[in-house]
């Protein structure tokens, strides 16, 4: 059915606004930035059962932000089980420490 994220940046407590995260199934999906909340609502592509990875770029989100990090990229692997369900993919971000969970 559908698929979102959330990125929220744990060091100043906001939003991780424009953030490019990669939608990859068996190839890759679809690209989008986060927008100011944060958030990523539309893919323009329906899920499909099997493994599915987001792609969060956070090596050039804190570059732009003249901010060193120790993960140049996070990648989050998810299965797919009920293509008719929603996945929310949330991540909360630092610059030397990630965590991630199944949302609603």
């Amino acid at each position: 059915m559908s698929l979102s994220t959330h990125v929220l940046d744990a060091v100043n407590g906001r939003p991780a606004a424009g953030l490019r995260v990669s939608w990859f199934a068996e190839a890759l999906v679809a690209t989008r930035e986060t927008d100011a909340d944060g958030r990523i609502t539309d893919w323009g592509a329906d899920l499909t059962p099997g493994v599915h990875r987001l792609v969060f770029a956070t090596g050039e989100w804190f570059a732009a932000r003249r901010q060193p990090t120790f993960y140049p990229e996070v990648s989050v692997a998810f299965e797919v089980t009920d293509a008719a369900a929603h996945h929310h993919v949330p991540l909360l971000l630092s610059p030397f420490a990630y965590s991630t969970y199944r949302g609603s």
